[in-house]
């Protein structure tokens, strides 16, 4: 038995929750993957997983088993980083990518083959979804998030900080004023935005005095897309709180103005999270830096201070 690719095989069981799809995932069939584990569980003379029709669960042994792959698993990849010499430069296989679908659309994908043509051996596959992921169950090596993380056992790295703008066509100004203050807003329509999982909308929060003040808006037309909310804003629909990224060249052109700026919204983290122990990938690494370093060169995306590894993130 191949003792490592017998803990590779068991660890994606464990972070897919599923035969088949980490089959899927590995290229494998699903009555090899099975025949594995069950090879592993005598070997080691401990059942790792209970398994019933509809679920996977790990036992303790296979709790305790699981930690210890990923640590061992870390540092082999970690090892033989150190000695693949000007290879390492150029890492290779697939690389599961999930990216919000207006950052993947606005800031990553038009900038996509200056990462294949630095790395042409890593072959991507990337998902455009504004779902909640889950990047164990679902085999994603890294996703980029917007906003607060939660505590979970993946691992978050900050890649920069989302500005956001208060903005609104000339003729919505022209037709109902130019708010001066955020009392004034209560005078205006706006884009609304909802949450697609729970179909609440949001707040739009500024910064005032170094604090942060909620204010609920409403309008004629609700969206749960952020390119949606854009579209809409250039209609005259009324005022809307956009990523400044989103809207830069509808400010520059003076499709959209910029108003209430003494009082901008409350920027938004980013960040970069992915699976313990998958970090030590060198084709994870890359793609981290690469991103990292797209966003820290963009005015509208004012880079912070990077987070250290280890810090809890929510899929």
């Amino acid at each position: 038995m191949d003792k490592l690719k017998a803990m590779q095989s068991f660890v994606r069981i464990v972070e897919a929750n599923s035969f088949s799809k980490a089959a899927e995932t590995l290229g494998l069939p699903r009555a090899a993957l099975t025949a594995t584990l069950k090879n592993l569980e005598a070997y080691l003379g401990v059942q790792l997983l209970q398994r019933t029709t509809r679920r996977l669960s790990l036992t303790q042994d296979g709790a305790d088993y699981f930690r210890q792959c990923l640590d061992i698993l870390g540092a082999v990849d970690a090892a033989e980083a150190g000695f693949r010499g000007p290879g390492a430069l150029h890492p290779k296989g697939k690389l599961r990518v999930d990216l919000p679908a207006a950052v993947g659309h606005a800031l990553v994908l038009p900038r996509l083959g200056e990462f294949h043509q630095a790395y042409p051996d890593v072959e991507l596959n990337i998902s455009i979804t504004d779902r909640l992921v889950d990047l164990t169950q679902e085999g994603i090596d890294c996703a980029v998030r917007v906003g607060q993380l939660q505590d979970s056992a993946l691992v978050g790295r900050r890649i920069g900080n989302m500005r956001f703008v208060t903005c609104a066509t000339p003729a919505y100004l022209a037709r109902r004023g130019t708010p001066r203050h955020l009392d004034d807003l209560a005078g205006h329509a706006s884009v609304v935005h909802f949450s697609g999982r729970t179909g609440r909308a949001f707040d739009w929060e500024f910064v005032v005095a170094g604090a942060p003040v909620k204010v609920a808006m409403r309008g004629p037309v609700a969206v749960n897309d952020a390119e949606a909310n854009v579209c809409c804003a250039l209609q005259h629909f009324g005022l809307a709180q956009l990523g400044a990224y989103q809207v830069r060249q509808y400010l520059d052109s003076g499709a959209l103005v910029e108003v209430l700026a003494d009082t901008p919204p409350t920027p938004m983290p980013m960040s970069l999270l992915y699976p313990q122990g998958r970090m030590g990938s060198p084709k994870v690494r890359v793609f981290a830096d690469w991103v990292a370093g797209l966003f820290a060169a963009n005015p509208d995306l004012q880079a912070a201070e990077l987070a250290a590894p280890g810090a809890g993130a929510a899929a």
